[in-house]
């Protein structure tokens, strides 16, 4: 299984020295499954997150009590108060091949970003190759 992905342009609201109004980000659309549900949902693939990390209510849309599930702590790279959070096992379904992962669900996310895609859960299944001066990124199963 080799998929390619484009990277995502996405307009920043104001112009940021190097950056202009706009930056590339490794943004790709995946299916979210969950009790039935699927999800249509862009997710940034972020090899520096430790794990996959969903809105809780991307949760509770796919049917999850979110807050039953295993309490976890999460933090960032600011300095700040680690956010609450819930793991559970979810489908991921990507270029139409299914795998189940550890995700974890939090309500001290914004619901307007993306998801994030991290080490536990999908860089450990996956050979990612992030191309920026062509603007691709291709995903490998790993062996």
């Amino acid at each position: 299984m080799t998929l390619k992905f484009k990277y995502k342009k996405v307009s920043l609201s104001e112009k940021i020295p190097l950056f202009g109004f706009s930056i590339l980000r490794p943004i790709i659309p995946v299916q979210l499954l969950g009790g039935g549900e699927k999800i249509n949902y862009e997710v940034l693939l972020d090899s520096g997150a430790d794990t996959c990390v969903f809105d809780g209510s991307i949760g509770e849309l796919l049917g999850l009590d979110v807050k039953a599930g295993t309490p976890m702590q999460f933090g960032g790279v600011q300095n700040a108060t680690a956010g609450k959070a819930y793991l559970h096992t979810i489908n991921l379904s990507l270029g139409g091949h299914r795998f189940a992962i550890p995700a974890i669900f939090s309500y001290d996310l914004s619901n307007k970003g993306y998801g994030i895609l991290g080490q536990k859960g999908f860089f450990e299944l996956f050979k990612v190759n992030f191309d920026y001066q062509k603007e691709e990124i291709e995903i490998k199963k790993a062996l």
